[in-house]
């Protein structure tokens, strides 16, 4: 089943040339995947019935044409599939002349938000989503992995505030791409927006942590590693191209 929701690009969405930014294509697809898993019963608004929460582990996104301040695009997503205690979705952004804009995939794993430990997809939950198994944005369906550069040229320091905070308690999905862009250099930030976007999620973060935030270019590839302060910890890879 594909579900469809509609959104206007507002003031706050866009950046340079008032065309939608990186973090507000984000937050589009993040908002219609949850609208989307509360219409089927597997939501935040049911997650205190169900026990259940998504956790998001990758995105993979490519933006072809980017649309400007006060266009209304039309967003699709679907299940993709869902693998024991995995679910793959996918999705389309259409501006107001059916242009395709954006496709992106993500991963997610089901929680048991009272245990904290991995739930398994039931059948009942594969048979409400309705899951595309043929209907794949990418020819890859599995998001690849993304490795450790070997050096980096410039890091920062960050320590979480309560605005970073998101409902579940940690720092929300979105803020990770927000620390990315604080990472990397002045000239890099300043060249305007990035069309391929990955970013793998490892350990959560939570408030008042410290972090160190490290960027690297490697294969025509800007990298930023996010780890706890002692660099024990991998937070997050986000790659930007």
């Amino acid at each position: 089943m594909i579900y469809q929701e509609k959104f206007k690009i507002g003031l706050k969405d866009v950046w340079k040339k008032r065309e939608v930014s990186n973090k507000a294509i984000l937050e589009y697809l993040e908002d219609v995947a949850a609208y989307h898993s509360d219409s089927v019963g597997y939501g935040i608004n049911t997650s205190d019935t169900t026990h259940l929460t998504w956790i998001l582990l990758n995105w993979k996104v490519k933006v072809i044409k980017r649309p400007q301040y006060g266009q209304t695009l039309d967003i699709h997503t679907w299940s993709r599939d869902i693998i024991k205690y995995y679910a793959y979705r996918d999705f389309e952004i259409y501006d107001e002349n059916h242009n395709l804009c954006v496709i992106a995939s993500s991963k997610w794993l089901l929680i048991n938000n009272q245990t904290g430990k991995i739930a398994k997809e039931e059948k009942e939950m594969a048979d409400k989503y309705e899951s595309e198994t043929e209907k794949s944005v990418f020819q890859e369906k599995e998001i690849e992995k993304i490795g450790l550069p070997k050096n980096y040229k410039s890091s920062i320091i960050y320590q979480t505030k309560r605005k970073d905070i998101d409902v579940i308690g940690h720092m929300h999905n979105l803020y990770y791409l927000d620390l990315a862009y604080e990472t990397l250099p002045e000239e890099i930030y300043d060249q305007g927006l990035f069309n391929e976007i990955r970013i793998m999620y490892k350990k959560e973060i939570k408030l008042e942590d410290t972090l160190i935030c490290k960027y690297a270019y490697e294969k025509n590839k800007h990298i930023v590693v996010i780890q706890s302060e002692d660099e024990k910890t991998l937070h997050a890879i986000i790659e930007l191209k």
